[in-house]
């Protein structure tokens, strides 16, 4: 199981949604297809077919807990968890 399927499984838990490393959810969403658009600090990241955009921001090195639940919700909602 490599990285980014070990965090897609850590997300899917939903028990560690304040120790995700920001970084790695960042680089997460782009193998998963979603375009990133950079403006400040906020990171937003858009997908053909997902109505959905994701916003997120920093909370130091890592990504911020409700966000993170805003990621595993789309994942779940568009079943993306078995793509790369």
């Amino acid at each position: 199981m490599g990285k980014y399927d070990r965090l897609i499984d850590t997300i899917l838990r939903g028990k560690s949604d304040a120790n995700i490393a920001f970084d790695d959810l960042r680089v997460l969403l782009i193998r998963l297809g979603f375009d990133e658009r950079i403006r400040g600090s906020h990171h937003v990241y858009r997908k053909e077919g997902i109505e959905e955009k994701l916003n997120l921001q920093r909370d130091g090195s890592k990504a911020k807990p409700y966000q993170v639940r805003q990621v595993r919700l789309i994942i779940i909602k568009y079943h993306r968890a078995g793509e790369e």
